[in-house]
């Protein structure tokens, strides 16, 4: 960073300082979890030589810290993948079950919101799409802070309800789904290559979450990409080109996560392997009746308080998967 010409290339040199802060930031957690420990070990020697109520309570509760602290260090460590680091684009789609499905999708949208807001991560909705009775018929979320992509990718996936549903008067038991889909916010440097004339490109009029009315004029802009299908949209904006340039990048995420998918089948093909890359099957089931239960099907990570995990306590699940994936003898 010291070099003459360093900033010639500003978006190189941007990364160079972000990876550097990246590294100071894990050192920086070492140290402060190793002077965390030598604390403990004085006030374990202080209560051995003076036993004290108060000083005992105190060392319960540092000692409580520390071990959260720990357990998030590790957590940090296996997030060492390409765009661990990079904030998340993280879509909801309903299934088929009309307004139960939909309703189901806004309590998904809720439990993430919820968990970024833990984690002190921005949220931003940049598409909406309110669903024809209650609940959402689509909605994409940017989430902004460290490691946001790195946590969430164990998100990706089909999750299933089994409750008793408020919208039947017979009150009888429903399952059902919505996928979840998440995708890096990639910056400039990745080379993804679009052509104008693929792209299909319709405006229109914005409205918010919960129905309210966002912008009078056609500044929500949603993009096709006719080759492969692929549809993004933007209504975070007022800006009509703003839009654009957001359903652009979005259009980007998953050209480039599709090449990616594209590789990974070509090499487990190659070695004779089965690997499901696909983000269509369960990854999870949520069960508020006949029991409480939230058990993820990959790790067999579960829990009874179901309303924990609707609140956004979701780290436990997002730590078994990340430990699960590192066993695996090939990472996705």
């Amino acid at each position: 960073m010291a070099q003459p010409g360093f900033w010639d290339d500003a978006n190189a040199a941007q990364k160079l300082i972000d990876e550097t802060n990246e590294m100071k930031g894990k050192v920086s957690e070492f140290e402060a979890l190793r002077d965390q420990v030598a604390d403990l070990e004085v006030a374990v020697e202080l209560l051995q030589e003076e036993p004290d109520a108060d000083m005992q309570a105190e060392f319960g509760q540092n000692y409580t810290k520390a071990e959260d602290a720990l357990r998030q260090y590790r957590l940090n460590l296996l997030l060492n993948q390409r765009y661990d680091r990079n904030n998340a684009i993280l879509e909801i789609h309903p299934g088929a079950g009309g307004t139960e499905s939909q309703d189901w999708g806004s309590m998904l949208m809720r439990m993430y919101t919820r968990w970024a807001e833990q984690h002190h991560f921005q949220v931003t909705i940049l598409d909406y799409q309110a669903g024809d009775v209650a609940g959402l018929g689509s909605a994409t979320l940017l989430i902004s802070g460290r490691n946001a992509y790195g946590y969430l990718r164990s998100e990706k996936g089909v999750h299933r309800l089994v409750r008793i549903s408020p919208f039947d008067s017979a009150g009888r038991r429903h399952t059902s789904f919505a996928s979840v889909d998440v995708l890096p916010e990639l910056d400039e440097t990745v080379d993804v290559e679009i052509n104008p004339a693929d792209l299909k490109v319709d405006v229109y009029r914005a409205s918010g979450a919960g129905g309210q009315h966002v912008n009078k004029t056609s500044s929500a802009v949603r993009i096709t990409h006719l080759p492969t299908g692929i549809v993004t949209q933007s209504q975070a904006q007022r800006s009509q080109l703003q839009n654009r340039q957001t359903a652009l990048a979005m259009l980007r995420a998953k050209l480039y996560e599709r090449e990616e998918e594209k590789k990974a089948q070509e090499k487990a093909a190659i070695e004779g392997e089965q690997l499901d890359i696909g983000w269509g099957s369960q990854i999870r089931s949520y069960v508020f009746h006949p029991y409480t239960m939230v058990k993820d099907h990959r790790t067999n990570y579960e829990t009874g308080n179901g309303q924990a995990v609707m609140d956004g306590d979701l780290d436990p699940f997002i730590d078994a998967y990340l430990q699960w994936q590192l066993s695996q003898k090939n990472p996705q």
